[in-house]
């Protein structure tokens, strides 16, 4: 792959790259730096893309992995003053989210994750398998134990509002 046709397919990529980033940092300058380590860090690593077919696959592993480094990095320090805001800031985001999108974001990271690039991004079963970096097998059941609890939520909180 030339560094031209990586352009191209970080141009075409950036409304799944954001979104994919979304679902793991939350905040926008944290998506922002993300993806943006991901661009420098896939074309100093080019090389290492053995089969253009998976270039998509091989640039959202590189921002998932990005995503996660930027979670350790900022999880360790956060000033006391900002606790307070962050959790203000939270409670205004969680009002404005439909039912489905808080029973989404409530998965654990390993059903979340399948279920993000499965339904929003359009990755089907063997692309998610490379780029989580685990079986077709386990992509599938992840995805079937996401849809029980994703409906068992919906059910539970239906009934709370009934």
């Amino acid at each position: 792959m030339t560094k031209e046709e990586l352009g191209t397919l970080i141009l075409d990529s950036e409304r799944q790259m954001y979104s994919t980033a979304k679902t793991i940092l939350i905040n926008d300058q944290d998506c922002a730096d993300a993806i943006q380590e991901t661009i420098v860090k896939a074309f100093s690593k080019i090389g290492t893309l053995k089969n253009d077919k998976y270039a998509k696959t091989w640039l959202i592993r590189i921002l998932i992995n990005e995503c996660y480094t930027h979670l350790r990095k900022s999880s360790k320090l956060v000033p006391l003053e900002e606790v307070g805001e962050m959790a203000g800031i939270a409670a205004e985001q969680k009002a404005d989210y439909s039912d489905l999108y808080r029973a989404v974001n409530s998965l654990k990271e390993e059903l979340r994750m399948p279920v993000i690039l499965y339904y929003i991004e359009d990755f089907n079963i063997k692309e998610i398998a490379q780029i989580l970096e685990i079986t077709e097998g386990a992509v599938q059941k992840r995805l079937a134990r996401a849809r029980g609890k994703l409906r068992r939520d919906l059910q539970e909180s239906e009934a709370l509002i009934v």
